[in-house]
This record gives C-alpha cells, structure tokens and sequence, in this order.
C-alpha cells in the first residue's frame, strides 16, 4: 500500500518542545512500516511558511495522491493537516471520492475514511471546529502584540536591509548593521541626484556588494521598496498608518523626501541614465510656474529653458555656463574665512575633545564585551534547557538576566553614538567642503555626477527666474551662509614670525582700522 506524509510545524516553540519536522517523520515512517505501507513523497511545511505557501502544499499532497493512485495520507494530527473548515471540506470530499481512501492521524489514532462512524466523525468536526478557534485566537494574540509593538516604537517584523534585530522573544529591537548601512546610504544620495533610474543603481549597488539576507543581490524592484520604506527616517510604516519609530535612521527627511521626488512621475518619472548629460538637469525649478527647467544640447552648449508649465510666461533661454557664473559667487558666499580657521577649529576638536574621544572609545569596547558575553551565556543556557543538563527555571533565570544585561549595553551603546565630538567631526566636514566646493566643481577631472552630487549637499532647491539664478540652501550651508561673513567681515589672517604660537597662523587683526603702532616689528 502506497501513502504520502505531511509533516508541519507552525511556530518556533513548537519545534523546540518536540514538534520539530524531523520528529513529526520520524513518528509517521515507523507508522508506516508497523503497517505495511510503503511512503512515496514527504511533504515538510516550516514555521517561515506563508499562507499562501500552505495552501500550495497543501493542494500539491491531494493532487501527488489522486495523480499516483496513493489513497492514504499519515499525518501527526489532525492541526497539522488543518485548520479551518473549507481544508477540513476538501479533505472530507477527496476521502468520499473513493472507498479506498484514508486519512490517519497518528497520535490521535484516528483514520478517517468513509467508513467512519458518525460518533468519530462528530469527533473529526469538532477538532476541526477547535483547530480553527486555535489559529483565530492566535491570529488575534499575534496582531495585539505587533500594536503593543508599534506603539512602543518598534517594528513587529523583520527590518529593511541596513537594520537587524537584537534582543530575545518580546524585548526584540532593531539597530543599525553596520555591514549594510553606508550601502544604503550611498544608494539614496545617488538616485537623489536623479543622474541614475533604477535599472543603472541597481547594477552600480550590485557591483558595490550591497546583498539581501541570503547574500543575493538586490533587484529593480527591491530597491525601488527599500527608495520607499519611511524606517530609513524614523517612521515605522504599519497597515498603511505611519507610526514615529525609536531606530537610528540612516538618512534624513530632506533626503528621504527629495528620493520620492525622483521616483514619482510628477517629477520626472524614472530617468533614463545618459553618459553625457546637462549638470542642472532636473535639478533647476522655473520661478514663475514651479515647473522643471528643461535642458537642450545646441552647437556644443546646454540651454535651460521653461515648457511653460501652467501657462507660464517666462520666456528666456539660459546657458548652463551663465547658471555657474551665478552659481560661484555664492558658492564663494558660504566659504569660511580660509584654512587658517579650519586649523584652529581642527585643533580645538583634538585638544578639547581628546579625553572624550578616548573614553567612548574605551566604553564602546567595554559594552561589546557585554554583548558578547550575554550573547554566549544565552546560547548556553537555550541549549542546557534542551538538553536537561539545567533545571528549566534556572535556564529561564540566566536567560531573563543576560537579556536585561544586553539590552542596557545596546541602550548605553547607542548613546554614545550621540556624543558631541560626532557633531563637531559633522561641522568641519561642512566647512571644508564649503572651503573647496568651487574647486571641487571646476576639476577638470571631476564627473557630472560628482558636481550634481556636490550641489545637493549645498542647495536643497535651485530656481531661474528670467534667467536670474534664486537658491534654497541646504540646513548645514545655511548656517554658513549667516556664519561665514562674520570673520570674513571683521578679521584677516596675518602670519606671525613666533611659529610656536598655537593661534599664530590666524592671528588678527581688525579690518579698517589703523594700528595703534605703526613702526616696523624690530
């Protein structure tokens, strides 16, 4: 006699007291060889399975058996085979088709045929009724959780690649993977350029290493939900309700938000990459209609001009060298006063701030250490529990504490990654690139990209009106607009003789004024 097994866990816990597939075949190939019958086909259904990957299984094991003339089907019991009342119909309708035909579950030590008697046919209903109850109640337990979850500020589910999940069974969180995040990062700074579309980026990420959770590469298609997933900025995206979530975000709003720009189609769609493209392209805005500048190649120079979006009357054609003639002066606007104040700035972030720099780095050390040892004492404690080497409540114990030991290292961790000397390491990334941005951009070797990605760290919004450049800065070279004239306006730099001096290369003195001492230094 010819049979096929369906073997099926449905949660973690299942597997771990006794359930496991391994055990649920073991159980039913003794069955079988106890009585006679010979197993043809194994079906395994994991924990990880979705729905709809349960009832492909589940349709395959009924149409394996009609297809092979197999007229019984072993399972461990009958919530493994089912749990609702349209399976348990199917099931019952493809035992009548044939006399022959039989279920048998096991450990519950019943078969069910068309010779079942109504008494065990009530009792077939009934465990089939309370199945049901079963994986409705857990349904319900598990959405309560995933609220709870949100409302703390959580993710109730597995985080987007550059985050991954810390912490034991309700105390998960998510923090950032190092490994994953600057990929992540660098493939929103690039499509937020609009010099890539999707099908370009995904090859430039592949080629970077940026991978999924089974080390494969990353689609079109992922990446354009991963371009759109609101965890990268703090928000946590649940039944289509936005909730403010308590993860690192990898990138702004401002960026996130320019990113959705790009991928809409009111905002030009999904652009096709070009080797050899306008530096402004999609970049400029009209002033008079908000519309996109257009840009045009004619006998070897770039024209910005309006579509006249919304009947807009502005007219005039520009050159894209005439946009930068514009564009340096303000670009030179933003500059500090030179590299002698970049010097000071550097030093007083060494001097002030090395004792710092020396602790975090030394508690950042300790609290890994923490982890780690958590780690191991948890793993140790899970496999003693299973093996009965430790009394249960012991394991729980060690388990319960190493947890609460972890999550404080995380916490404390994380803190440190707020520390001041990461905002003043920020501040003179910004006022060195303010410092050379004009000769960044007028390097011959520099790339279009490189200038295009070089103007969205300086301007969040660009706009022509009648050929007249109008600019919108970004929150960082907004600040050094209003802070940069200050010592350009009231010091100079002089270089003293005494090199020893810590503030001699930007010693000054007051512009417009006349020295109080006029005779030559001796």
């Amino acid at each position: 006699m010819k049979a096929v097994i369906l073997c099926r866990v449905s949660s973690k816990e299942q597997e771990e007291t006794g359930y496991s597939l391994d055990s649920q075949k073991k159980l039913l190939t003794e069955y079988a060889d106890k009585n006679a019958f010979k197993i043809l086909k194994v079906y395994s259904i994991s924990e990880s399975a979705s729905g709809k990957k349960l009832r492909k299984t589940f349709n395959e094991v009924l149409q394996f058996a009609s297809k092979n003339n197999i007229n019984s089907i072993f399972c461990e019991k009958i919530d493994r085979l089912t749990r609702n009342l349209k399976d348990a119909a199917i099931v019952d309708d493809w035992v009548k088709e044939s006399p022959a035909r039989s279920v048998h579950f096991v450990k519950e030590n019943f078969i069910l045929n068309t010779q079942t008697k109504a008494h065990d046919n009530l009792v077939w209903d009934m465990k089939v009724a309370i199945a049901r109850f079963y994986a409705n109640n857990l349904s319900e337990e598990v959405k309560k959780g995933q609220k709870e979850k949100i409302a703390q500020g959580w993710l109730p589910i597995r985080p987007p690649l550059g985050y991954k999940s810390t912490g034991e069974k309700g105390h998960i969180t998510q923090i950032i993977d190092e490994a994953k995040a600057p990929r992540i990062i660098k493939m929103y700074e690039l499509y937020s350029t609009g010099n890539y579309s999707l099908e370009a980026l995904t090859k430039i990420m592949k080629e970077d290493g940026l991978r999924g959770d089974k080390n494969q590469p990353v689609s079109k298609t992922t990446l354009h939900r991963l371009l759109s997933n609101h965890f990268y900025y703090g928000k946590n995206e649940w039944m289509g309700k936005l909730y403010d979530g308590k993860q690192e975000p990898l990138v702004t709003k401002e960026l996130f938000d320019m990113v959705q720009q790009k991928l809409s189609a009111k905002f030009g769609g999904h652009p096709r990459y070009r080797k050899h493209f306008p530096v402004f392209k999609a970049k400029i805005k009209c002033k008079g209609c908000g519309g996109i500048i257009s840009w045009e190649s004619q006998k070897g120079h770039w024209y910005g001009h309006c579509n006249h979006y919304r009947d807009c009357t502005q007219k005039k054609w520009v050159k894209q060298y005439e946009v930068e003639e514009q564009l340096f002066p303000i670009l030179a606007a933003i500059s500090p006063a030179g590299k002698n104040i970049l010097k000071v700035l550097h030093g007083v972030l060494e001097d002030g701030h090395s004792d710092e720099v020396n602790y975090n780095t030394n508690k950042r050390e300790e609290f890994n250490k923490i982890i780690r040892t958590a780690d191991q004492r948890i793993e140790g404690a899970y496999k003693d529990k299973l093996d009965g080497g430790m009394p249960p409540m012991l394991c729980e114990k060690i388990i319960k504490e190493s947890t609460g030991e972890k999550e404080e290292a995380i916490a404390s961790l994380a803190k440190l990654t707020e520390s001041r000397y990461t905002y003043y390491q920020a501040a003179i990334f910004m006022h060195e690139l303010a410092l050379n941005t004009i000769k960044i951009y007028e390097n011959e070797n520099a790339t279009t990209e490189e200038r295009r990605l070089l103007l969205s760290k300086i301007f969040s919004n660009l706009y022509l009106d009648e050929g007249k450049l109008e600019v919108k800065f970004t929150p960082g070279a907004e600040f050094l607009a209003k802070w940069a004239p200050t010592p350009k306006n009231i010091f100079e730099p002089v270089i003293l003789q005494d090199k020893t001096d810590l503030l001699g290369s930007v010693c000054t003195t007051k512009r417009g004024r006349r020295d109080l001492n006029p005779r030559a230094p001796p």
